[in-house]
């Protein structure tokens, strides 16, 4: 068996850590490419994406910390839409900081409590 990347390492542990803490409640996965940043609402335990948003359909650059804010106002509409203001933060393997905490900060302000 191949060993595992950092990254895999790091993504693991921190979904690993948030299954222990999350209580039954949604987890809000952030995954970003070098081109985009992508933001899900994820019910573990109905196995269902609750909301999603994502830089896909915006013009223009979506590698950015603005793309980011705006993705994470964007979640946090979708996710009050369906019911939902409690979530658990899955920055998965990433580091939180620009575009990630960018994207955390805004949901924030769009009323995510976590």
């Amino acid at each position: 068996m191949a060993k595992l990347s950092l990254f895999e390492r790091r993504r693991r542990r921190v979904r690993t850590a948030l299954r222990n803490r999350a209580g039954g409640k949604p987890r809000l996965s952030v995954h970003r490419t070098g081109k985009h940043i992508y933001a899900q609402v994820i019910d573990d335990a109905a196995g269902k994406t609750v909301a999603s948003a994502s830089t896909l359909g915006v013009k223009g650059s979506g590698a950015n910390v603005d793309a980011a804010k705006q993705v994470g106002s964007d979640i946090a509409a979708a996710a009050k839409k369906a019911g939902v203001t409690t979530v658990v933060f899955d920055r998965g393997g990433f580091l939180f900081h620009g575009r990630v905490k960018a994207l955390a900060d805004a949901a924030r302000e769009g009323g995510l409590e976590f």
